[in-house]
């Protein structure tokens, strides 16, 4: 990603400004630096995006010299992305998609205008040069328009494969059904094809689960909690617990305030958008949610904290 970033503003004949370390940890301190730095094209991570717009940092006058904000990584929630266009109509929204192991970047989408609904989702767009991205089912055959497959890309920056790790390069790479000479990289993602052609994200197939007879996509749970409006952020996780419930759903959440830190409340509003069986059974209020090292909500994190809440909860004694 770093190639992209570097060459991109040296072959325009941009300055390229590295953010310091320092400035990253504070929103208010990153927000001055790219007003102060004249910035007029901005990549970030979803997440600083998400966490500027929680301290109202996001206003016109704040950057005059923006013309583009780009983002990739993670998915963006339609709240934080209206948030930003409302506030900033001179700018341009621009997202990037694409794998580590297709060499980053493969396609693009600009936004043309403001959603209009929270619960709107922003497409992957256009596939870049060399690149060729596909929605297949099992069969390794193209799923119809509107319905859920398996994301694949292919093209020149797909790579030969993981290393020293034979098992893990089948598991990840198959052969391309039309073109057998190439292979394609099997992303993880879930996505649909709209009526337009464009493709759009449906979740991870990892965020997939099954309990008490229904097949959940996590990232729907999360999709309703942004659209009640209450919570600065939210993840969902669930953890396996086997038998017929298969797996417990669970709820980390930012309160926008005090008051919205009440699980019951959330419950109820949430029940309002998704049917019973897709309720968080447990939910857990923390300042900020944790944060990998490339940006991204730490899952991994998320689940240890619950399950040591869990844990505790079954050593209480009973009265």
């Amino acid at each position: 990603m770093s190639v992209i970033d570097v060459f991109a503003a040296f072959a325009a004949g941009a300055e390229l400004h590295l953010v310091p370390p320092i400035v990253s940890v504070l929103p208010n301190n990153l927000a001055e630096f790219i007003r102060s730095s004249g910035i007029t094209h901005w990549s970030s991570m979803p997440s600083v995006l998400s966490y500027m717009a929680q301290f109202d940092l996001v206003k016109a006058e704040s950057f005059p010299q923006l013309k583009r904000v780009l983002w990739s990584g993670d998915v963006l929630p339609t709240p934080t992305l209206m948030h930003w266009m409302k506030r900033l109509p001179h700018v341009t929204f621009t997202h990037l998609y694409g794998q580590t192991e297709t060499t980053a970047v493969n396609s693009f989408h600009t936004v043309s205008a403001c959603p209009q609904d929270v619960n709107e989702s922003i497409p992957v767009g256009t596939p870049c040069a060399g690149a060729q991205l596909l929605v297949l089912d099992a069969s390794l055959k193209p799923v119809a328009r509107g319905g859920t497959g398996d994301l694949y890309i292919g093209g020149a920056g797909v790579s030969r494969g993981y290393w020293g790790d034979l098992a893990q390069t089948n598991a990840g790479f198959v052969r391309h059904p039309e073109r057998l000479h190439e292979r394609l990289h099997r992303t993880g993602d879930l996505a649909r094809v709209d009526e337009n052609g464009l493709i759009h994200l449906e979740g991870r197939r990892d965020l997939q689960i099954k309990t008490r007879g229904h097949r959940i996509e996590l990232g729907e749970i999360e999709t309703a909690l942004h659209a009640i409006g209450t919570l600065k952020q939210s993840a969902v996780i669930a953890l396996n617990r086997g038998g017929f419930d298969g797996a417990l759903i669970c709820c980390a959440y930012v309160p926008a305030t005090r008051h919205d830190s009440n699980p019951i409340l959330l419950r109820r509003e949430l029940s309002r958008h998704v049917p019973s069986y897709m309720l968080p059974v447990h939910w857990m209020a923390v300042d900020e949610l944790p944060i990998d090292s490339a940006g991204r909500v730490d899952r991994c994190r998320l689940t240890t904290l619950f399950e040591e809440r869990l844990r505790m909860h079954e050593r209480r004694p009973v009265a």
